[in-house]
């Protein structure tokens, strides 16, 4: 943990300041200590580098299984690719003047996959996570100087209000117990006049199946699903024959990136969360007026890899 965040960090409790407790320090953070409230008491453990705000991952174990093992794959500094800048230009709406210099939150950072994107474009960021992904996510980008990784749940963080000057959650918002009261819980942490961009996965046809075959896979032990995940693999090719391959697709769905361990992970990430909310485009709006933000947009493209996603942004009144 970098001294620098304490700027940023308070009690989830009663929102007071926090105090560095008995710490270890190496290559200049903050490595194993504590922080805690001179208010109510509160203490809570930095561990392996990262502030934890949570004992537990509660309902995202599969997702700290995942990132943990598939730390690598969408990371476009490993991979030597710009598939994840490219997503999260066209799920955002940004370029990177509109984050440089900016303080923001990436609200379920996983990997760091986004977060490595919005640092690089010159913003400092903050990514929290329930799931011990954070692990992940500090290998990969957490030693740079404008990035902060936390352990912490979505419902009770630890931030006052009108901390951030945008926030963005990228496929998180619907893997929590209650969608509507993920995003209501972050609203309050924005700036007047931030901006706050969301990916939510929409209904639609095509993910019928594969919501069948969830009622089985989401129950199933997490390393069995990460060997039965693999499947995707060899699918690819099969899914390429004409009309059986399409028809097979659709009757058990699994990922079809071009790479191999990219499907795999795409898979696995499907089947396994406890929690796989689906909504609609005027829902997802609605929550944005109710909240009382404005210039909402809606962000869509006209291909098949945009089926079954809600990409939205507005600016807090």
């Amino acid at each position: 943990m970098k001294r620098k965040l304490l700027e940023y960090l308070c009690c989830p409790v009663c929102h007071e300041s926090l105090n560095i407790q008995s710490a270890i320090i190496a290559e200049d953070e903050i490595k194993e200590g504590s922080l805690s409230c001179s208010k109510c008491s509160a203490e809570y453990k930095i561990d392996k580098f990262i502030p934890r705000f949570v004992d537990t991952d509660k309902y995202v174990d599969s997702f700290s299984f995942e990132w943990n093992k598939f730390y690598d794959v969408q990371m476009d500094i490993l991979n030597n690719t710009n598939e994840s800048e490219k997503t999260f230009l066209w799920k955002t709406g940004w370029k990177p003047e509109d984050l440089k210099g900016k303080l923001v939150l990436d609200v379920g950072v996983g990997a760091g996959r986004f977060a490595d994107i919005a640092s690089r474009w010159g913003a400092e960021v903050i990514g929290i996570d329930l799931s011990f992904a954070v692990d992940a996510a500090y290998k990969n980008i957490g030693k740079r100087e404008n990035v902060h990784i936390i352990q912490a749940d979505i419902f009770n963080l630890p931030f006052n209000p009108g901390t951030f000057d945008h926030m963005y959650s990228i496929g998180v918002l619907h893997h929590t117990p209650d969608t509507r009261k993920a995003f209501h819980s972050v609203v309050p942490l924005l700036k007047k006049g931030g901006e706050f961009a969301v990916f939510i996965y929409a209904y639609g046809h095509y993910h019928y199946f594969s919501d069948l075959w969830r009622k089985i896979t989401k129950k199933l032990p997490i390393k069995l699903m990460y060997y039965l995940s693999s499947i995707a693999v060899p699918l690819y090719y099969l899914h390429k024959i004409p009309f059986f391959g399409r028809a097979a697709q659709f009757l058990f769905p699994t990922a079809n990136w071009p790479d191999r361990r990219w499907r795999w992970l795409d898979t696995f990430d499907w089947y396994t969360p406890k929690y796989q909310w689906k909504h609609t485009w005027p829902e997802v709006f609605q929550w944005y007026k109710e909240e009382g933000f404005t210039e909402i947009e809606l962000f869509q493209e006209n291909n098949d890899s945009s089926l079954g996603q809600i990409c939205m942004r507005g600016r807090k009144a």
